[in-house]
């Protein structure tokens, strides 16, 4: 084992809407324009934040969740994927204290782990000397955190400014920069969070954000801290990939587009070919082994969704004959018989599941969530368990169909039943990240090959 330096910075904030996901965008795109190889990412299990990251920087944005997949992995992770980058920028998750029970996966904890600066992200609107005073607490809260210093953002003159970094400056406490207030740099939302960067005039308004930082941030500074962060311990990563064995389709596009970078390579270390398709846009689907259906947002695109009906019967016959498949919250939607959006019109789905997805104005549920599997199926067997993130705004109401899992949250304890499994189908709510559920994935390639040749383009 040797110790390696990994210039990394975490952009932290004091609670979610701090405008952390902007500046960090800004800042990611600043740095690429000055020519350096910057890596990109997002503390937690959010799946929209990190598309944002990836059109400023160009590169990947990966996700670092200690819940989903543990402490080691995620070092892994990110010495991995970090590894020859000029510089790693990471965002953390709501405020820096916050997270999961007992803190988990927060971005103080993610700090720790990786032993990374941290430079806080205030909101300034209708405050003044007291953003300082916030500085303080979240410094003094756990001084085992390197706490760089600050970044102001939404103030409204230079007068502002003044008031603020004068009190700072009395406390011992840096400040990095200061945006003022501009509407233009609001990024779009809607039930879930941010809208993804696939759905509206993203490129524009990371221009004007980079445009910002490069003048109102002091981004040299930031470099500096970055670089000048402690040496990591190298893992000895082992990377190894099995032979290709076989082909799983992924369905990406508009509608389903939330996926675990690492999630998706673990499946390929075990020698799976991944093959996108879009339920939107293709007639067909691929001949492959195996095929995952992701979350995503099936009710924004449910007139389309169900427009595309040869695509729709063909996911159904895959289904009947026994295709291995393993979907995720909007995916679990698709296959159901109807969705119901928000004005209460009901659309056709895969019909897989005799149910119907409707959706509500009150969130239903978000959180962590330890799994048990009920029964035997392509993700395991009967009492393994696996760790998850659930967030969703719609009810599932299903008529038939083995219930596959007995989920536990973890802030709660609650327990309860959910998702559903027929044939060679697992579907359900939960967000799991397969890199840290490799016997998971491991079982579902291994479905897949045993599945392999028999419905191999005969699907239509």
């Amino acid at each position: 084992m040797s110790n390696k330096n990994f210039p990394r910075l975490i952009i932290a904030a004091t609670q979610s809407g701090s405008g952390k996901t902007t500046i960090t965008a800004g800042l990611l795109a600043a740095l690429k324009k000055r020519g350096l190889d910057v890596q990109s990412y997002k503390v937690g299990p959010d799946y929209i934040d990190t598309g944002w990251h990836s059109l400023a920087s160009g590169k990947i944005s990966h996700n670092l969740d200690s819940w989903l997949v543990g402490s080691d992995k995620l070092k892994e992770i990110f010495m991995t994927t970090s590894s020859g980058a000029d510089i790693s920028i990471i965002e953390g998750v709501m405020g820096l204290y916050d997270g999961g029970r007992g803190g988990i996966s927060s971005t103080a904890e993610i700090s720790k782990l990786l032993n990374a600066p941290v430079v806080l992200v205030i909101d300034g609107k209708s405050m003044g000397t007291s953003a300082a005073a916030i500085a303080l607490g979240f410094r003094e809260f756990d001084r085992t955190i390197n706490f760089a210093g600050v970044i102001l953002n939404r103030l409204g003159s230079d007068s502002h400014k003044k008031m603020i970094v004068d009190a700072l400056d009395k406390l011992g406490i840096k400040c990095f920069g200061a945006i003022k207030r501009n509407d233009e740099f609001i990024l779009p939302e809607r039930h879930l969070g941010l809208i993804p960067t696939t759905e509206n005039n993203s490129v524009d308004v990371i221009k004007k954000i980079c445009a910002a930082v490069e003048t109102q941030v002091d981004v040299d500074a930031l470099i500096d801290i970055a670089k000048n962060s402690s040496c990591l311990d190298d893992l000895s990563l082992r990377i190894a990939h099995c032979a290709l064995r076989i082909k799983i389709a992924v369905a990406k596009d508009e509608a389903f587009n939330f996926y675990y970078g690492e999630s998706l390579k673990e499946l390929e270390r075990l020698g799976a070919e991944i093959i996108f398709f879009s339920p939107l846009n293709d007639e067909h689907l691929p001949e492959v082994d195996g095929l995952i259906i992701g979350g995503g947002f099936p009710e924004m695109f449910a007139a389309r969704l169900e427009q595309n009906k040869n695509i729709r019967a063909e996911i159904f016959r895959a289904a009947q004959a026994g295709l291995p498949i393993f979907a995720e919250c909007g995916g679990f939607m698709y296959l159901m018989k109807n969705l119901v959006d928000f004005n209460g019109k009901s659309f056709e789905m895969c019909g897989v599941l005799d149910g119907a997805a409707t959706m509500t104005n009150k969130l239903q549920t978000v959180g962590y969530v330890e799994a048990e599997i009920l029964s035997d199926c392509v993700i395991g067997r009967a009492g393994d368990k696996i760790r998850a993130h659930e967030f969703h705004f719609s009810t599932a109401n299903l008529i038939t169909g083995e219930k596959i899992f007995k989920c536990r949250r973890m802030r709660t304890g609650k327990e309860y039943f959910a998702g559903a499994a027929k044939k060679n189908l697992v579907a359900s709510y939960l967000h799991i990240h397969f890199a840290g559920c490799p016997d998971a994935a491991k079982n579902f390639v291994d479905a897949c090959k045993n599945f392999g040749g028999v419905l191999n383009g005969n699907y239509q």
